[in-house]
């Protein structure tokens, strides 16, 4: 478990923002439940917003403290970082997911509604792992008119109302868990499969990530539950 709990490149939990930040958010807490909640609601409500998926720094935890903003891959490494620097062991998972948010014009430039490589985290709390997806701010799910994702600190939250009906965004392929935001593979792989979007003149949209790329495009090395 001990390696859940170490720095890693983009999850950066050793940086000096991020361990102020976790000691603030942590406070007097002493159930790890309870600082989950301030590190999973102190992320959800940073801004949503994409970015150039070849810009590396929108992987790593600290600058997107330091922005203020990120889209799931970046909200998702802040998140585990916090987390590892409050005591919490966090790793991320990846999946593609059937966004049912996206606006029509970001729909036409993909061609699908299915985004690749969504990024959330699994905090390991009262011997289990609990999966949680820190992704739409409260701002963004009022003016999509749905309740923003709450979480108690003991079961997933993980499935984004996308209506007033109570239907939820659905995973329709699951990638494992990574110690670490594979970026570089995101970088690449992120292009590859929507290269119509810079013709619509979309470069910063929601998607997913990774980190180191691999020759054909497969997938980096991930590790797998346990």
């Amino acid at each position: 478990m001990a390696v859940y709990l170490a720095p890693a490149d983009y999850i950066d939990s050793d940086h000096p923002a991020v361990t102020a930040q976790a000691r603030q958010l942590r406070g007097d807490a002493h159930r790890g439940s309870e600082s989950a909640k301030a590190v999973y609601y102190f992320v959800r409500d940073l801004k949503y917003e994409g970015g150039d998926f070849e810009d590396l720094e929108i992987y790593r935890a600290s600058s997107v403290l330091a922005a203020g903003h990120g889209y799931c891959v970046g909200k998702a490494a802040l998140c585990a970082a916090l987390a590892r620097a409050a005591g919490i062991p966090a790793r991320l998972g990846f999946a593609d997911v059937r966004n049912h948010l996206a606006s029509p014009r970001l729909l036409a430039a993909m061609g699908t509604d299915v985004f690749a490589w969504h990024a959330y985290v699994q905090l390991f709390l009262a011997g289990r792992w609990v999966s949680v997806s820190p992704t739409f701010d409260a701002a963004t799910c009022r003016r999509a008119n749905v309740p923003a994702l709450a979480f108690d600190g003991k079961h997933d939250a993980l499935l984004q109302s996308f209506d007033g009906s109570g239907a939820t965004m659905s995973y329709t392929k699951r990638h494992g868990t990574f110690h670490d935001v594979p970026a570089r593979f995101l970088a690449v792989e992120m292009p590859r499969l929507y290269p119509f979007a810079r013709d619509h003149g979309i470069t910063r949209f929601q998607a997913s990530s990774g980190t180191a790329a691999q020759p054909g495009g497969q997938q980096p090395g991930r590790v797998t539950d346990a």
